[in-house]
């Protein structure tokens, strides 16, 4: 009885880790993300997005894959900083689930914005990579 307590406190110790680790994966892939928008670099875009990706700004404007990296490159979006307030991360496999808020400082066509925006993204694992497949964001 002893032996099967300990083996099944350290299987669940093992899913709690193995979690935590994702996790971590996740954050840091989000944190990535955010910083290849800031300096803009399509390099890191290109493998942090999902090539079905659907990004919805919080102007209703949907971009692709192709243009949310196109808009980046040509400067029409230019993200200054990109501050997360709050993030909760939930993992359903493959698949995750992240809810926030930031607070974004960019130049949208040549005009200044200052955004606080709450918003829930998801990623997909493809292999040991986290690759955001959506984004929908709202001002607060």
């Amino acid at each position: 009885m002893k032996f099967i307590l300990t083996f099944l406190l350290s299987v669940c110790f093992h899913l709690l880790y193995a979690q935590s680790a994702d996790e971590k994966a996740l954050i840091a892939t989000e944190k990535e993300r955010f910083n290849a928008q800031i300096t803009r670099d399509p390099n890191v875009l290109d493998k942090v997005l999902a090539d079905d990706l659907v990004y919805t700004h919080s102007s209703g404007q949907v971009d692709s894959k192709q243009s949310f990296i196109q808009s980046i490159k040509e400067a029409k979006m230019v993200y200054e900083q990109i501050n997360v307030e709050e993030q909760k991360v939930r993992i359903y496999g493959r698949i995750a689930v992240v809810n926030g808020v930031c607070t974004i400082k960019a130049i949208n066509n040549g005009q200044p914005m200052n955004l606080k925006l709450r918003y829930t993204d998801a990623y997909k694992r493809k292999g040991k990579q986290w690759q955001l497949i959506t984004w929908q964001s709202l001002r607060i």
